[in-house]
């Protein structure tokens, strides 16, 4: 065999290349090479939940992007990071296992994405899950899915929090991945025995003993090569100035490598708006405006109080001798503040009353961190809440700079630049408020440190929210699926890219909206979903 050809090529390991490298290579007769362009996964803070704090800040296993400074960010740029290691952002993320709404998908069947329906989807969500905990016949009992567990630490103020909210009509929600989102409780996540399980933990690791399939680091794709309209392999960097290499796909180049690098990768190599390619001084290869676009992230406000003297939160357990006590209870794999999320209770929940279904998913951690600082802990005890829209109207691009693939591209997404987006990003700030407030956490808390009492028309809330919101790593959209006949479209139903061939794009670039939830769920099932598709296996039965 070619050490240099293989059947597949998919660029990049995250959520859906991992999912897919075992799927395909799952059949000894296929090959498959995943390039990967950041290094093993062999950090120790990857695998410690707790760990994010360290990670999401290395540029050694990070993609350290930031958008453009723009007018409802207060000038800033927002460090937008992506997990640039085995496992992608999966190894650097937050954990949370969250679907969303049933909804979300059928709209994206109405749209013309055929078979992409809730009930046609649900089956791979299963697939792609292992939950251990209880959960009614929606979920996935799959041995080789990812495990989702339930949250094993539990403080006090939590569950004052917890009861507050239903103190305000808010139920407290048995499941809120089982199809029926509303409500408030824990969140669950993809953490067992105290350690992480990202997706190269998950799907990859066990994939890479099979000898039909080789994982390739510190491989950055600098371009997907053409023979005409057809993609036939990968050019890709050891480091800037190294020699390039190649690597030929008999059948198929497939990327995965998220929504900012696919799009860029696309653009570099000749597919996208023709405008754009020119500036570059890239021969079009194929015009598709869409390459880019549609660029969504959800958009976060987050308000923080203060503690009473001698109520206990994660400022006081992170450090000194607490933190010796909760590094010996993690080690001994007992409930430990090491091992849990960064965020630990979900709220799902309305906007203003009287709509159908929640528009806010809003998140509670009984601890607080120093304003503009990422995940430095307060000096005093404290508590962190927050919300952002479920389903952003804004929308933005991504765009290349230039050719060079070690320079970051234009990430703008437009935050808060519909009207719509403002007023409901509002109604969660006052929701937020709301549920800091309530009888059962009075006993806890004394006084809101930010954005603070002085903060309460629509205009001061806004100002805070433009100084201090932040993104939630949720980008989504630069490759959306779509009808051929929709010239905004880049992907067909089967994710193949419209007017090429041997040519597929399977991660949350694809999403043609944003789903009510983090996205990583969603793009495990998509991955399953995509997989059937290249195996060319007749789709799973609806639910």
């Amino acid at each position: 065999m070619d050490a240099d050809s293989f059947d597949y090529v998919i660029v990049g390991s995250g959520a859906a290349g991992s999912v897919l490298a075992n799927r395909l290579s799952a059949d000894p007769g296929i090959t498959v090479c995943v390039l990967e362009a950041g290094p093993p996964d062999r950090n120790p803070f990857i695998h410690i939940p707790a760990g994010f704090i360290k990670t999401l800040v290395d540029p050694g296993v990070t993609w350290q992007f930031k958008t453009e400074p723009l007018p409802m960010t207060g000038g800033r740029r927002i460090s937008t990071t992506q997990g640039r290691t085995l496992g992608g952002s999966s190894s650097v993320n937050g954990m949370v296992y969250n679907r969303g709404q049933p909804a979300d998908l059928d709209n994206w069947a109405q749209r013309g994405n055929r078979g992409w329906g809730y009930a046609d989807c649900l089956p791979y969500y299963r697939r792609s899950e292992n939950r251990i905990g209880e959960g009614d016949h929606s979920r996935g009992r799959n041995e080789d899915g990812i495990p989702v567990t339930d949250m094993d630490w539990i403080n006090p103020v939590s569950e004052a929090f917890i009861e507050g909210c239903v103190g305000l009509g808010i139920p407290r929600a048995l499941d809120y991945n089982s199809g029926d989102q509303a409500g408030v409780g824990y969140f669950q996540r993809a953490i067992r025995n105290g350690r992480r399980v990202s997706a190269a933990r998950a799907f990859l690791k066990p994939a890479m003993r099979r000898p039909n399939l080789e994982v390739r680091t510190n491989a950055r794709a600098s371009a997907i090569l053409f023979e005409g309209k057809r993609a036939v392999g990968i050019r890709y960097l050891a480091a800037r100035g190294a020699p390039p290499r190649e690597v030929r796909a008999r059948r198929e180049v497939i990327l995965s490598a998220g929504t900012v690098n696919t799009a860029r990768l696309l653009q570099v190599s000749g597919v996208g708006p023709v405008d754009l390619l020119e500036r570059l001084g890239v021969p079009v290869v194929h015009a598709l405006r869409g390459v880019g676009a549609n660029f969504r992230d959800h958009y976060a406000s987050r308000f923080v109080m203060r503690a009473k003297p001698g109520v206990e939160t994660l400022n006081q357990l992170g450090r000194g001798m607490k933190l010796g006590v909760q590094i010996a209870r993690w080690g001994l794999r007992r409930p430990s503040i090491l091992a849990t999320a960064p965020s630990h209770v979900h709220v799902f929940w309305k906007s203003f009353e009287g709509l159908d279904m929640p528009d806010l998913q809003c998140v509670f951690t009984p601890g607080s961190y120093v304003e503009g600082k990422v995940y430095v802990l307060d000096d005093y005890p404290g508590v962190t809440a927050g919300a952002w829209q479920h389903r952003p109207e804004s929308t933005g691009w991504v765009t290349a700079r230039s050719t060079d693939v070690f320079e970051d591209p234009v990430i703008n997404p437009n935050y808060l630049s519909d009207p719509m987006d403002v007023r409901v990003h509002l109604g969660g700030m006052r929701l937020v408020r709301r549920m800091l407030n309530t009888p059962e956490l009075a006993r806890y808390l004394e006084a809101e440190t930010l954005p603070g009492s002085q903060a309460q028309t629509d205009d001061e809330l806004l100002d805070f929210a433009k100084r201090n919101g932040s993104t939630t790593y949720h980008l989504i959209g630069t490759a959306r699926m779509g009808p051929e006949t929709d010239p905004s479209a880049v992907v067909s139903d089967r994710l193949l890219v419209h007017g090429m061939q041997g040519l597929r794009i399977v991660d949350a670039s694809i999403m043609p909206s944003m789903p009510s939830a983090n996205t990583y769920a969603t793009t495990l099932m998509i991955a399953e979903k995509a997989a059937d598709f290249i195996l060319g296996r007749q789709a799973a039965e609806a639910a």
